[in-house]
């Protein structure tokens, strides 16, 4: 096959289907998957014309992917908004799709990302924010998962473990209001825990339902963010922080502690404190020391840092913070809080207008941006 011929192909057929109408990432997405098609069949049987076929079939993908997605998002729209508690009463093909895109053949990052894409619906920028790498870096990962199964039966379902992390970071952009898919992710994780006798599925379900019974107080009126200390705590739902304290008590009893677990303990304890000043930190910090002992995650520590600040004083956090890579997302944003709960106000208000131009969304840049106002305004009165 003429790779150099393919390679001068591919920006022209991308251009045609822009033109038909396709946004770029999709396309990309699409034209990506005609070249896959193209290795696999071109040695055998060439094509009498290159370009027309790579247009037709990267066209006929790009519409199976759209119509992919337009199904997705009418599963969604069958679900409210606040997932009713209890067991799922019913199950659609959705979850079988996560754990059929959980190949063995594939590794678990490989296939966390594929699933992510394929039928969770995030973008390849999301995704690669989410596991802290260029987002090129993640578009290669994806591709390569794509050719690997693309030549295998889908009949082999990947473990537990893969789409339970599939169903966290779907939750995860859920939450964070790019993308409006928490409720979907409560509704498939309720379907796996009434299958599977798991404390890690009983420990996501329970995070997930501690962390979306604040959702009603995360934003004030004018869509801006509110943060966790200052939420009103009249509005959390607390028929789904009871639900999702028992569904953690009963998996912490089983004495079997994963991540999940861990993190569902640390938002408890957030939902347990009546008001912020009557968070126990002190345990919070414990807990961290549990998760980072089973992650060994960066982000978890950075965390972590944060509540020492909170448990032992900003100062004791801000050294906690200093043993970490500055160039962690959010690094500049914590350093920022602990700054200026040390009372440098001045650095603190530098070290928000700084986070804000890496902030990972709009609401969260319009946050810092607030802060670092609020403190400049302080320091001129």
């Amino acid at each position: 096959m003429d790779e150099a011929l393919i390679r001068r192909l591919t920006p022209h057929v991308l251009g045609i289907l822009v033109r038909r109408g396709a946004d770029f990432a999709a396309a990309e997405d699409a034209v990506q998957e005609a070249l896959i098609e193209a290795i696999r069949s071109w040695p055998a049987d060439p094509p009498r014309d290159p370009k027309g076929w790579l247009v037709t079939v990267a066209w006929r993908k790009f519409l199976d992917a759209a119509r992919a997605d337009a199904a997705r998002r009418r599963r969604e729209d069958l679900v409210d908004e606040e997932p009713a508690p209890g067991p799922a009463r019913e199950a659609d093909d959705t979850l079988r799709l996560y754990f059929l895109c959980a190949h063995p053949s594939l590794t678990p990052a490989s296939a966390v990302a594929l699933t992510l894409r394929a039928v969770g619906g995030l973008t390849t920028r999301q995704i690669a924010q989410a596991y802290l790498v260029p987002e090129a870096t993640m578009a290669q990962r994806i591709s390569r998962a794509k050719r690997t199964v693309s030549g295998v039966r889908l009949d082999q379902p990947g473990d537990v473990a893969t789409v339970l992390r599939v169903l966290y970071l779907v939750f995860n952009e859920g939450y964070s209001g790019d993308v409006d898919l928490a409720a979907e992710a409560i509704r498939l994780t309720r379907q796996l825990a009434a299958g599977i006798d798991h404390p890690e599925v009983a420990g996501l379900l329970a995070l997930m339902l501690l962390h979306h019974a604040r959702r009603a107080a995360r934003t004030a009126p004018d869509g801006s963010l509110v943060p966790l200390a200052e939420q009103d705590r009249s509005r959390w739902d607390t028929a789904a922080i009871a639900e999702g304290v028992v569904v953690l008590q009963a998996a912490l009893a089983r004495d079997r502690l994963g991540e999940f677990q861990a993190q569902a303990a640390i938002a408890a304890l957030h939902a347990d404190a009546p008001r912020a000043e009557e968070t126990d930190w002190v345990q919070i910090v414990e807990w961290y020391d549990e998760l980072a002992a089973l992650t060994d995650n960066p982000v978890v520590r950075l965390n972590r840092a944060v509540a020492v600040g909170e448990a032992d004083g900003p100062r004791a956090g801000l050294a906690e913070l200093a043993t970490l890579d500055a160039t962690l997302p959010r690094y500049t944003a914590a350093s920022a809080y602990l700054h200026e709960r040390a009372g440098d106000t001045d650095t603190a208000a530098r070290l928000y207008a700084e986070a804000a131009l890496h902030a990972p969304n709009l609401a969260e840049r319009n946050h810092l941006t607030r802060e670092a106002a609020r403190l400049n305004t302080r320091g001129r009165g």
